[in-house]
């Protein structure tokens, strides 16, 4: 256990072709292979990013396939709302919770580009502002249908014949600009009553819906300073929307060669525990230029100095996702209002 009153929080990107690394029969075996590494080196989650233009597996079905391969480590695909129906979308992410026993996220990602457009013949693709609010309505519709199920909805009585109780279903009737949906779910409340939203705020036009929805957000910076600058803009925007900023985990995503002339990974556990330290980020999310290459080393040998001083777990002190980012496991929000079916 780190021995800093505010943990760090290491994450790590999985998807195969980072770093040049070609999609191939092997594909799968290998991405099990790094996320044992993960497991053992006891991060908090790994991503594996996606698109409708980039070739290979769907990020959602390779982690599914993953998850029983893994013990503790949370998986987190990138999930594009931007051409997808949010209801198919968030049954999909809480199939994951479920088959990883509570260690699923998504990384909401939209797609702004008329290519991926015209690959669905549906509208042309909007302004990215548009895109990104449309994604905070997806983010929003899911947690609703996360809660349409109370967690003690299913009855499972095989001598009447009962599944559920249909008076801890509820209809979510959400209306948003571009969709709607009734509800409730086709799927139980998933294990962490919510699985973990991640949004990448690079970009400004994020950084709004990052700070409504998100419980991690990933940043770029150049400088320790400029890094806790964009964590003091997110934190006091989820404040702004009547959100603890104190929920909100904000990460530093970096691609990094670790066979570079800089120092290696002895200079990346130096930059991680600078910059944690000073407060500037509450963690670290590692994009590999060689995937396999860079990973090994991250995990083998940058998060063995980070537990050398006492700034980084021995082991997964939890079982979900939000256990290792000390995040609450939310209430329903239809069983506090009491709402009806």
């Amino acid at each position: 256990m780190t021995t800093s009153t505010r943990p760090l929080h290491l994450a790590a990107e999985l998807a195969p072709g980072s770093g040049g690394a070609e999609p191939g029969p092997d594909t799968t075996a290998r991405t099990v292979a790094l996320a044992r590494l993960a497991d053992t080196a006891a991060l908090d989650f790994l991503t594996h990013d996606d698109s409708f233009g980039r070739p290979g597996l769907d990020a959602l079905a390779v982690l599914a396939r993953v998850a029983p391969e893994t013990r503790s480590v949370g998986l987190v695909p990138t999930v594009t709302t931007t051409h997808t129906e949010p209801f198919h979308v968030q049954a999909a992410v809480a199939t994951l919770d479920w088959v990883s026993r509570g260690r699923a996220g998504w990384r909401i990602e939209v797609s702004p580009t008329g290519a991926e457009a015209r690959l669905f013949g549906r509208r042309p693709a909007p302004p990215t502002a548009e895109l990104w609010q449309e994604a905070g309505e997806v983010a929003e519709v899911s947690r609703k249908l996360w809660d349409s199920w109370e967690d003690d909805a299913e009855i499972r009585d095989v001598a009447t014949g009962r599944f559920v109780d249909r008076r801890k279903l509820h209809h979510v009737d959400f209306q948003g600009a571009t969709f709607s949906v009734k509800g409730p779910s086709i799927v139980p409340r998933p294990p962490q009553g919510n699985p973990v939203t991640v949004v990448d705020a690079t970009r400004p036009a994020a950084r709004d819906t990052a700070a409504r929805h998100a419980d991690v957000v990933l940043i770029r910076a150049s400088s320790a300073e400029e890094a806790a600058a964009l964590r003091a803009e997110l934190r006091e925007g989820a404040r702004a929307h009547g959100r603890d900023p104190g929920q909100l985990r904000v990460l530093l995503s970096e691609t990094v060669d670790l066979d570079a002339y800089e120092g290696g990974p002895g200079a990346l556990a130096e930059l991680i525990a600078g910059w944690h330290g000073g407060g500037a980020v509450d963690g670290f999310h590692l994009v590999p230029a060689v995937l396999e290459r860079d990973l090994e080393r991250f995990t083998g040998d940058t998060v063995r100095r980070l537990v050398d001083r006492g700034l980084f777990r021995t082991a997964h002190e939890g079982t979900t996702l939000r256990d290792h980012l000390g995040l609450a496991r939310p209430v329903s929000q239809y069983a506090t209002t009491g709402a009806t079916a």
